[in-house]
């Protein structure tokens, strides 16, 4: 197979001009095949704005092509096709349980399920169609349902979000494009397969979930909603079973432990067995929004702003007292939602539809915290320093999201209204000083961070960009240890995803998923 990198084509192209462009670089006519792997918007020197390919081709006597070929950005390839493990020689005498169906758990648990181990999944909150109507509800009248939320429920707290697929990890395994491909399965638009920022949207995400969980359950897998786990079974430092809200016992001697960034309950669990844990460094901050129209004519200049999907965005600076101040889940044409999963307790977060039409562009403007930053010992510590913030946030908005200008927050006085724009939200917002919430070292951080993000995105800084509080969840504040075969110092305990610190997204969740089925797939074979 042949890869070419970088093949540039106007905006206005037509569908027909890529492949003359092939046929004219590899010095062929139409005896050829190809598929795109990647599409990207470069538009480094506008107004001369570029669509970017990266594209594979098949074609006879390869060797050949190539040999009269003589640019970098040509070469051979083999592509990487990912392969499910053969089972391994141990007899697994129960079902394999999944606890959560985040990303994590869902593709820890399609794997087994492709494999023959007809895991049972255990959520316990509700199925994401129910899941739907009660966080909706929870958005107009901010009565919250603590298991059916934002956070907690089938798809986990990625499902309410902008249902982003990138990631930074470098897939040699094919693990990337595998789970790309199951979304389309089950119903993603194929795009997400070559799209450079891929991302499918809460509205198309809620359905994909459901139609894989239909799927699942066709193959022999049990899924089990509004069920709790309130203890484990350990003996020997083994696991032989999960203790249920309802006091019933599922026996099983391998548990993947697939828990969101929100299990506060579950952690503290873990912690009382003495599951090795550590308190991890992760972010802390406001959501922040602008006009996406701004965003556009800023990205895409004043010929293409409306003539382009709506424009991401990311900035990243450090400082000299050693805080990161970064854009977190960018969110283009998105809203601000309540995200709260605890009673008396306030956290927000981003959300974008596939369409990305909402007036606004959001994201996290967050500020680094470690553990020295937590005020408590022990691996809880940076839960409980998450906890103490959204009790502070949901004190100063009475239950509501607060918000205030930027300009304003500079200026330590509370916002009467909105300047140019309004903000776009799910759930009740009030004007509020969010002053105080951060450390003063943290808030200084953020400040600079916001006035030298405008040398990347000018009018970043500008006076009424709206900003609500607080953004605490960006990450696990745990990470529970495993060993090479991925499980934790509990035998048959395995720990995976982004709730326990080995994940930071659906994608990367759902691949951290794979490799611990992967691993129970390898050592076992099911006998049951």
């Amino acid at each position: 197979m042949i890869r070419i990198n970088q093949i540039k084509l106007p905006l206005e192209h037509k569908e027909d001009d890529l492949k003359k462009k092939i046929a004219s670089m590899l010095k062929l006519k139409n005896d050829f095949s190809y598929k795109i792997v990647k599409k990207s918007i470069d538009a480094r020197k506008k107004p001369d704005i570029f669509w970017v390919y990266a594209v594979n081709i098949e074609v006879k006597n390869e060797s050949k092509v190539l040999s009269h070929i003589h640019n970098k950005s040509i070469m051979p390839i083999k592509e990487v096709v990912y392969k499910i493990p053969s089972k391994g020689e141990e007899p697994l005498l129960q079902r394999p349980v999944v606890v959560g169906a985040g990303p994590a758990g869902l593709f820890s648990a399609y794997l087994l399920t492709e494999s023959g181990f007809m895991p049972i999944i255990l959520e316990q909150g509700k199925t994401v169609e129910e899941r739907q109507k009660d966080v909706e509800q929870f958005w107009k009248t901010g009565i919250l349902d603590p298991f059916s939320n934002v956070q907690f429920g089938e798809g986990g707290a990625g499902t309410f979000s902008d249902g982003k697929l990138n990631t930074a990890i470098k897939d040699k395994t094919g693990r990337n494009k595998f789970v790309l491909e199951t979304f389309v399965k089950f119903g993603a638009n194929e795009n997400i397969l070559y799209d450079n920022k891929p991302h499918i949207g809460t509205d198309v995400l809620c359905n994909v979930i459901a139609n894989m969980r239909n799927y699942m359950i066709e193959k022999g897998c049990t899924f089990k909603f509004n069920t709790r786990v309130v203890d484990f079974v350990i003996e020997n430092s083994k696991i032989h079973g999960l203790i249920l809200q309802d006091g019933s016992i599922i026996q099983t001697q391998s548990v993947v432990l697939a828990l969101g960034h929100s299990a506060r309950l579950t952690f503290e669990t873990l912690y009382k067995h003495k599951v090795e844990m550590q308190a991890k460094s992760f972010a802390v901050g406001f959501r922040v929004e602008h006009p996406q129209r701004m965003i556009n004519e800023i990205m895409y200049g004043p010929k293409y702003f409306d003539k382009l999907p709506a424009s991401p965005y990311k900035v990243t600076s450090n400082f000299p007292n050693g805080r990161g101040v970064y854009s977190f889940c960018m969110c283009p044409g998105g809203y601000v939602v309540n995200s709260s999963s605890e009673e008396n307790r306030l956290v927000v977060n981003g959300m974008s539809y596939s369409q990305r039409a909402g007036s606004n562009a959001n994201s996290a403007i967050i500020v680094s915290v470690n553990p020295e930053d937590f005020g408590y010992g022990g691996p809880l510590a940076g839960m409980y320093y998450q906890r103490m913030l959204e009790e502070k946030n949901y004190k100063l908005g009475n239950g509501k999201i607060p918000q205030q200008l930027f300009g304003d927050y500079i200026n330590n006085i509370e916002s009467k209204n909105y300047g140019d724009f309004d903000s776009t939200t799910k759930g009740a917002t009030t004007f509020a000083n969010l002053r105080g919430l951060m450390s003063c070292d943290m808030e200084v951080s953020f400040i600079e961070g916001m006035k030298h993000f405008s040398n990347i995105v000018k009018g970043f800084d500008r006076y009424d960009a709206i900003l609500s509080g607080m953004e605490t969840r960006t990450s696990s504040p745990i990470r529970i240890n495993r060993n090479t075969d991925f499980e934790s110092n509990i035998k048959g305990l395995y720990p995976c995803g982004e709730g326990a610190g080995f994940a930071g997204g659906i994608t990367s969740a759902a691949m951290d998923g794979l490799k611990v089925a992967e691993k129970i797939i390898e050592h076992f074979n099911p006998t049951y």
